[in-house]
């Protein structure tokens, strides 16, 4: 699978993990130079506190577009630090 936005490829991996319709990438496929820690936070009932990225591609920002759970609850600790995307983010084979 591969996470692109503006023509770039953010994250490649073929061990993705989905849930509820979004591939997780794990951490080390994810290209960090295109990623800005957010101070955005949300919260999903099982799976708990998720913390944002900004994507950055070439000088333009897509605020907020890729989250992951630093510390899961423990129904979703095999997504630890993983990272999904969306705000038109395509994720392809």
């Amino acid at each position: 699978m591969k996470a692109i936005w503006k023509g770039t490829v953010l994250a490649e991996s073929d061990d993705t993990i989905i849930i509820e319709n979004n591939h997780y990438f794990p951490p080390n496929s994810i290209k960090s130079e295109h990623f800005k820690s957010s101070d955005t936070h949300s919260t999903c009932p099982w799976k708990g506190t998720a913390s944002y990225y900004d994507v950055v591609v070439e000088g333009e920002t897509n605020a907020d577009a890729a989250w992951y759970y630093d510390s899961p609850k423990d129904a979703a600790k095999e997504i630890k630090d993983y990272v999904a995307f969306w705000k038109g983010v395509d994720v392809v084979e």
